[in-house]
């Protein structure tokens, strides 16, 4: 694409709006109006999606925040400690939750709330925390800590909704390059072997999907295309069997093995980076690393 276009430029690209960000056409949303009603509709949605896509059992209750807080401080242990740490985090999200709607339903019943509001404060002091531990918290697959999407709320809080809005379409064009890279990775390695004849175009289509998938709402209707196509791709994917010709040598079949986990592994990859719609470095580093190694022995 021409590095001409500006950011923020927007057209139609395949009968939908789309706004362009760092090399993509992203499929493009209206900011709400700003006011403290948005606000809360973001900072709600992005607590439950940072819990979705994170380890589980750390959805600590707002009200068990001093337990949670005693509980870290008290451990000693360096890998009970990072999940103390994960849970305090999770409680500091809900008990700022809590604290956002409360200053929400006061302001519609005629309330100001001043942005120096003692509970503004507190609010904003509890996601600030709740970031700062966010590098204690793994993502759902064990692969590692996804902090940027824990940053989000604190991101909504602080920014105005049409900043946050643009935020968003710079990390999804982020998400897209690294969906990208594994993609072209995985087409470099298996374009050159025999036995997995066919898979590319399964790979690209794939890639492409999880790029739709990533940049649209759950809330659009167009995502009852979108989804179906990303977890069909998927599929076709899984289900590939390399083809390994009669008689082959016992090399042969395990390097076919090693290459279709290594498929899953990139399917994976591009499914988390998709569902989360941040990158996730430290996985593409080392998927990178696990293809390089990996082309040196296939034949």
């Amino acid at each position: 694409m021409s590095s001409a276009i500006e950011n923020g430029a927007k057209k139609s690209v395949n009968g939908k709006l789309c706004v362009y960000y760092d090399g993509y056409w992203i499929r493009y949303y209206a900011p709400p109006r700003e006011g403290l009603t948005s606000k809360q509709t973001l900072i709600v949605s992005l607590t439950r999606r940072a819990f979705h896509h994170t380890e589980h059992g750390i959805n600590t209750p707002g009200n068990n925040l001093d337990i949670a807080r005693q509980a870290w401080e008290q451990e000693q242990d360096p890998t009970l400690k990072r999940v103390n740490g994960a849970m305090l985090a999770g409680a500091l999200f809900n008990r700022a939750t809590r604290i956002f709607t409360a200053i929400v339903d006061l302001s519609d019943k005629g309330v100001k709330v001043n942005p120096d509001n003692e509970l503004m404060a507190e609010c904003e002091a509890c996601l600030r925390e709740a970031m700062e531990l966010g590098q204690t918290v793994k993502h759902y697959s064990g692969e590692e800590g996804i902090d940027e999407l824990w940053g989000e709320p604190l991101k909504a809080f602080s920014m105005s909704v049409a900043d946050f809005y643009v935020s968003r379409y710079r990390k999804i064009a982020q998400t897209m390059t690294d969906i990208d890279a594994v993609a072209n990775c995985m087409i470099n390695l298996f374009s050159r072997h025999k036995a997995f004849n066919g898979i590319c175009d399964d790979i690209r289509d794939y890639a492409e999907a999880a790029k739709l998938e990533c940049e649209a709402m759950k809330s659009d209707p167009a995502i009852f295309k979108v989804w179906p196509h990303f977890v069909a791709a998927g599929e076709r994917l899984e289900s590939f069997s390399p083809t390994i010709a009669e008689g082959a040598s016992e090399r042969s079949e395990r390097q076919a093995r090693e290459g279709l986990r290594l498929l899953i592994q990139g399917k994976n990859i591009i499914a988390w980076i998709s569902g989360a719609r941040v990158p996730m470095p430290r996985s593409l580093k080392h998927f990178l690393e696990r293809c390089e190694e990996c082309s040196l022995h296939l034949s």
